[in-house]
């Protein structure tokens, strides 16, 4: 008697589906048996508050109660992030099961509450892991899209509210790198840097933002003869377009902007069919000139973009001036109206 193979498939895909679901309705329980704790917690220290210090005395006195019993999930620590955590959600039927504990511990650390909705929302669409998530966060995904798009349009992407009309809108730049390992200080070639991103192609989409799959790598291009070779092309469903990817280990010229628009045109007139979207293109380059990319390109095109790759995380310093700087600049070409 003969049995179909898909057979065993389909059972391990079921049992495997049934696991994580029971691992993720655990975990949720058990998020929520904090956020009930907390807001015990919370609840009592009320009655004290015009006793001093009468929520640390609260804290410490439930730890010494319960830590022997329960163990180091109830330490003086972990019952403060408990409390932490019922203030900062305060309403349970808000809290997403897709989330695990750890990753609203993370989103704990996040004051401006735009920053953590943006945080909730895309960890939630892209089902981001919690090393994921603290990447993002490390690296300032939220901070570093603010300084080349609008707020009010970065959280309505996030929230699916309305679809992206221009890939500025989810193309980050500078864009942060530190995961392919290259070091600043050392020579590498493009080949090198694209067989890294290839290496890490997860988290390479990871950085690259919402909708990417990978298409080919060294697509080539046949022109009556020559021959071409475009880096690497993905394929944003977003945008329902080709997104062409150039990397560049120098600094940006004219010459790289050509080369570029050249491999756009001919994707949009030979590989893209009628119902997608036109082609974007991206130099990925260790530094640029805007100025250069502005006067190089037609006035108002949306197609070519150029971003500015970085091999190590931001510093927070390093971060609050770059803002700092963008405040400047829109604070002199007001005063210049």
């Amino acid at each position: 008697m003969l049995i179909h193979p898909s057979v065993i498939t389909d059972i391990r895909s079921i049992i495997a589906e049934s696991k994580e679901k029971a691992i993720r309705a655990v975990d949720h329980q058990r998020t929520l048996m904090y956020w009930h704790i907390g807001k015990r917690i919370f609840e009592e220290e009320q009655k004290g508050q015009d006793r001093a210090d009468y929520g640390t005395y609260l804290i410490r006195f439930l730890s010494e109660q319960l830590q022997p019993e329960f163990g180091s999930g109830f330490s003086y620590r972990q019952l403060n992030w408990y409390r932490q955590f019922y203030r900062t959600f305060p309403i349970v039927s808000a809290l997403r099961t897709q989330l695990s504990w750890t990753q609203y511990k993370l989103l704990l650390s996040i004051d401006n509450e735009d920053k953590r909705v943006f945080y909730i929302t895309e960890s939630v669409k892209n089902n981001w892991t919690s090393r994921q998530l603290e990447r993002q966060i490390q690296s300032s995904l939220y901070e570093r899209l603010l300084l080349s798009n609008d707020k009010e349009s970065i959280l309505a992407i996030a929230k699916n509210e309305k679809q992206p009309s221009d890939a500025r809108e989810i193309i980050k730049d500078p864009m942060v790198l530190e995961f392919l390992g290259l070091k600043r200080e050392s020579s590498f070639y493009e080949k090198d840097m694209e067989g890294a991103i290839l290496s890490h192609l997860q988290d390479f989409l990871l950085e690259l933002g919402n909708g990417f799959s990978f298409v080919a790598r060294q697509k080539r291009i046949h022109l009556e003869g020559d021959e071409f070779f475009a880096d690497l092309v993905f394929y944003n469903r977003l945008m329902q377009c080709f997104v062409i990817i150039e990397l560049k280990t120098t600094r940006l010229t004219h010459q790289h902007i050509g080369q570029l628009q050249m491999y756009v045109n001919y994707y949009d007139r030979v590989e893209k069919l009628p119902h997608e979207n036109p082609t974007i293109g991206i130099l990925l380059c260790a530094g640029k000139n805007d100025t250069v990319v502005r006067f190089t390109l037609p006035e108002n095109q949306k197609q070519i973009i150029a971003s500015q790759y970085e091999l190590y995380l931001p510093t927070e310093k390093q971060l609050l001036e770059e803002v700092k700087k963008e405040l400047e600049s829109f604070e002199g070409k007001e005063s210049s109206r």
